[in-house]
């Protein structure tokens, strides 16, 4: 087809067709996410950043949950909302963690042992640098776990304060 003169050629944009079969995997792998997502418990969904919506879907699919039909019918409701929410990844990767899906969990928590072996070990020059990484953590109360726990270590005896500097050191640097 012979062009114009005088007027620009229009820029044709490339039409996307989905395929059913994909739209079918799309909205199963929505379905699953909701029913991973309703079998968790309120404490772990508190977690999540779920918008109003779900978070009233969720108050109802454990109402339902031991009646099968109605609870596979909010399923699908649930699969239909989270289709709309925009921060389906960020809600992804935090359930991964949840369930420990990369051993991430895991990971971190190797981490954190060490540091706490290198602590009683090092000692103040170690402490400085783990505040400056983790600046939620209280200087007072950590140099008073170290010192418990390397009395502890020191006797062969590693116990109370041993897991206490662990589990402070957890808490501070997991939040």
């Amino acid at each position: 087809m012979a062009k114009k003169k005088g007027k620009p050629a229009e820029i044709e944009e490339e039409i996307i067709y989905i395929s059913k079969s994909e739209l079918k995997r799309e909205a199963q792998e929505f379905h699953q996410l909701g029913a991973e997502i309703a079998k968790m418990g309120k404490k772990q969904r508190e977690r999540l950043p779920l918008n109003d919506d779900l978070k009233a879907a969720m108050v109802v699919a454990d109402k339902i949950s031991n009646k099968s039909d109605a609870y596979r019918r909010h399923l699908n409701y649930i699969a239909k909302t989270l289709r709309t929410v925009e921060n389906i990844d960020e809600i992804n990767a935090i359930i991964d963690v949840m369930l420990n899906k990369n051993n991430q969990a895991e990971v971190l928590i190797k981490k954190i042992e060490q540091l706490r072996d290198d602590l009683i070990a090092q000692g103040d020059d170690l402490v400085n640098q783990t505040i400056e990484q983790h600046p939620a953590i209280d200087r007072q109360k950590l140099r008073q776990l170290i010192r418990n726990a390397a009395k502890e270590v020191k006797i062969e005896k590693p116990a109370k304060g041993y897991k206490e500097l662990f589990q402070y050191l957890k808490e501070s640097i997991m939040r």
